[in-house]
């Protein structure tokens, strides 16, 4: 049970956690940028700004952790990014109780509406999750996936941002550990609320929701649930060159399907110019 719910809330971290977002006032540029958990927020990076983003969780009762490291760039201006995302992780259940490496995700997500100072922002996202993950000791999948996810951002008041997610991940021929085949949907659904205290200090609430399946069998699969709402808080640390650090701390509590894990996030994000933009 332990792996269900983690292997469905990775796919959730990969939604959040790898392609976050900008969310600054108007009239408050020093504002944290880029910066959420388990939710997409929905907008792209800013034209000549490079993103490092490292998230590690880890579990209570499992005692299972996931590191991802992620870089998101924008291509040509704010309206395309690329994103990567490599996740080294510790499945308790593993055959082999070794660290290994997960299923990188390769992301790409155009800015259809709006921008970081837009009241409503939405930017659909594209995904390919790579099968590099051993699926015979349970880091992976062991078949190439898809995700689609649609963030959409409403800016509901001067100190206050909501954001919403929906979206689906297809894994056709998915492997279990013992390598039987599967063709396995997941449908992911959260919501994050963000209360600017100040500019620079957040208290963020997020709530991500997973349905999906795991292979039980040959052609034969198993429902395959989680439900986290993860309060968490986030402050900048911003310098006169550009460079902003944004660290983190959130604490996913499982609830329904979910219920009785517990686990605490921690976040750390570096971000600069790396060209003139000629603005």
């Amino acid at each position: 049970m332990p792996a269900r719910f983690h292997r469905s809330l990775f796919i959730a971290a990969l939604v959040g956690i790898p392609l976050a977002a900008q969310e600054a006032k108007p009239d408050k540029p020093e504002a944290i940028q880029d910066n959420s958990f388990l939710i997409e927020e929905a907008y792209n990076q800013e034209d000549g700004v490079v993103q490092h983003i490292s998230g590690f969780t880890r579990y209570r009762q499992s005692q299972d952790w996931i590191y991802t490291f992620t870089q998101e760039w924008p291509v040509g201006g704010i309206k395309h990014q690329f994103s990567y995302t490599l996740p080294w992780q510790r499945i308790q259940s593993a055959p082999d109780g070794k660290r290994g490496t997960g299923d990188v995700a390769l992301n790409y997500r155009y800015q259809l509406l709006g921008d970081g100072n837009s009241t409503v922002a939405f930017s659909p996202r594209f995904s390919l999750l790579l099968p590099t993950g051993r699926n015979d000791q349970g880091r992976g999948s062991g078949a190439l996936g898809y995700q689609l996810n649609l963030p959409l951002s409403v800016v509901l008041g001067p100190e206050v941002v909501t954001h919403f997610n929906i979206g689906v991940t297809r894994t056709p021929s998915a492997k279990n550990m013992s390598g039987d085949k599967a063709n396995l949907t997941t449908y992911n659904l959260g919501q994050s609320l963000i209360w600017l205290v100040r500019p620079t200090f957040n208290l963020m609430l997020e709530a991500a929701y997973s349905r999906g399946e795991i292979v039980r069998g040959p052609g034969q699969k198993d429902p395959a649930s989680s439900f986290y709402v993860s309060p968490g808080i986030r402050w900048a640390h911003n310098f006169s060159s550009g460079f902003q650090i944004v660290p983190g701390i959130a604490f996913p509590i499982g609830i329904g399907p979910s219920k009785g894990e517990r686990a605490v996030f921690f976040y750390l994000s570096f971000e600069h110019p790396f060209r003139k933009t000629g603005n």
